[in-house]
């Protein structure tokens, strides 16, 4: 008997819709996956197994086949282990209506034991959802807060493989999510940890961090340890204009593809903030992988990107920062794919005085000379002949 469930595949903050037919037929008992499976996929079919059998069902002794189209994109990620087991079901007779399928998009990681993982990119998968006509989405319980920002469709949160199966036999009623995204958006817009006010003194550069956030410019910090650098940093985001609901939706697609939103999140209110170590790699930094993943960069769009210590950072990740920053986007591209993520940010970054990157460029090795030397690092206003 052959079944077709539905998911979803997420490629840079967007989704594609995947159709998985499971096809159960006589013959040698043999389980494929087919439709250019990586190895996370392959492996879901002793989840899968094991999740059926845990659960008291029946896992077919027969040929199963699976198949993942379009076949020429390629599947990741173990998210798809909840449609294809449902599939199973489906195709052995377990559900009484598969006909039902047809309505929902259906995506989870099965532990063994049948209950459901969190996934990452619900909400892109959602938005797909709704513009592909399908009138219910069915993910995990952990991500149901995030799908269901998305209106005009019915998000069913789940804890488990048979609560899936008892929902479709319509053994079980499950009430779909709802979350008013919009007075839960502008409620926690203005919720902030720490506020730029809670900064005493420091009134120019405080003055130079308002003009900047007016008018979206970035910025260099200049001066000794203990000035107070980071802390103005941290404290920007929160004098900038507070986001749009069009941004707000931009912000959180890219956390969740990342897999960076908190456990039942919503849409995200606040404008992010970035520090990442100044070890980062070029990679991390604008994003990369087989198939590539935002990086900090575009984690930091609508927001603020902060480097601290930027004497530290390596040469080559500066550069590849140049055309992003231009461009307010950034292009990663692979043997089979190119993939453009939104990195419109601002960048702050930090340094110590010119005297103290001196010091440790010419000095350091030298440690009697460096002695000699030390008195310029404690000097706020070096002189030249200090270099």
């Amino acid at each position: 008997m052959l079944v077709k469930t539905f998911g979803s595949a997420v490629y840079g903050v967007e989704a594609i819709a995947i159709t998985i037919e499971v096809d159960v037929s006589g013959g040698n008992l043999g389980y494929f996956i087919v439709g250019l499976p990586d190895n996370a996929v392959k492996e879901s079919i002793q989840r899968i197994e094991s999740a059926i059998k845990n659960n008291k069902y029946e896992m077919p002794r027969t040929k199963l086949v699976i198949n993942m189209a379009p076949a020429d994109i390629k599947k990741t990620g173990a998210a798809f282990d909840l449609p294809m087991a449902i599939g199973v079901l489906g195709a052995t007779g377990q559900i009484d209506e598969p006909d039902v399928l047809k309505d929902f998009v259906i995506m989870g990681e099965l532990s063994l034991d049948g209950s459901i993982q969190p996934i990452k990119g619900a909400l892109p998968i959602a938005i797909q959802a709704r513009k592909d006509g399908f009138k219910g989405l069915i993910v995990p319980e952990a991500n149901a807060r995030e799908a269901g920002m998305v209106n005009n469709l019915q998000v069913y949160g789940v804890k488990d493989l048979k609560q899936v199966v008892r929902f479709l036999n319509e053994e079980e009623k499950i009430k779909p999510v709802d979350v008013n995204t919009r007075e839960e958006f502008f409620y926690n817009q203005y919720q902030f940890d720490i506020d730029f006010t809670d900064v005493k003194g420091q009134e120019n550069i405080k003055r130079a961090l308002e003009i900047a956030a007016a008018g979206g410019h970035n910025a260099i910090l200049i001066g000794p340890p203990g000035a107070g650098k980071t802390m103005l940093a941290k404290r920007l985001p929160t004098i900038l204009p507070p986001l749009s609901l069009q941004e707000a939706l931009e912000t959180t697609k890219i956390h969740s593809v990342a897999g960076k939103l908190p456990e039942n999140a919503s849409l995200i209110s606040k404008r992010p903030f970035r520090s990442p170590h100044h070890t980062v790699s070029d990679a991390a930094l604008v994003g990369g992988g087989g198939i590539p993943q935002p990086g900090e960069i575009s984690l930091a769009h609508n927001g603020v990107l902060f480097l601290d210590e930027l004497p530290e950072f390596k040469r080559s990740v500066l550069e590849v920062m140049r055309q992003p920053m231009e461009e307010r986007r950034v292009t990663i591209s692979r043997a089979k794919v190119a993939l453009d993520f939104p990195a419109n940010f601002m960048l702050i970054a930090s340094m110590n005085p010119c005297c103290r990157v001196a010091f440790f460029r010419h000095f350091g090795k030298n440690q009697a000379r460096a002695r000699r030397k030390a008195v310029c690092l404690s000097n706020p206003r070096p002189r030249l002949s200090c270099l």
